[in-house]
């Protein structure tokens, strides 16, 4: 028997269930907006002083084009232009873009949070849909 097989075999063994443990300190659970507050499926109480997940990446837009109105521009001699027409958008990257989905949370939307502080608090991820919603 090859004991460097032993070797690998026990250690993938050991980190398999140390893994398993930190995540199982982890728990995340589904709850619900409400007027006030947050309600979690797993607990009794409404949390008031919930916190929500700052999410900051760089945003890349594709080159697109877009029909659209306009109106408030001047031509050379300072007359009003206004209409329609395509709006042609190159491609760009933005950093630091923030998703701000906290003040878009309204009471009854389903959302993925993980109690902290002994469950008297909780840290809101995400909202969550239905698959084919």
């Amino acid at each position: 028997m090859d004991p460097f097989k032993n070797l690998a075999s026990l250690l993938d063994f050991r980190m398999s269930g140390h893994a398993a443990s930190a995540l199982s300190g982890v728990p995340s659970e589904l709850g619900t907006m409400t007027a006030s507050g947050l309600k979690l499926d797993g607990f009794k109480h409404e949390i008031q002083d919930y916190l929500v997940a700052d999410w900051r990446a760089t945003l890349r837009l594709p080159a697109f084009t877009m029909t659209g109105t306009v109106s408030g521009l001047k031509d050379g001699d300072g007359r009003d232009v206004q209409g329609s027409g395509s709006f042609a958008f190159q491609a760009a990257e933005v950093e630091e873009a923030e998703l701000m989905f906290k003040n878009g949370l309204k009471p009854g939307d389903r959302v993925l949070a993980v109690p902290v502080a002994g469950g008297s608090e909780a840290v809101v991820l995400c909202k969550v849909v239905k698959g084919n919603a």
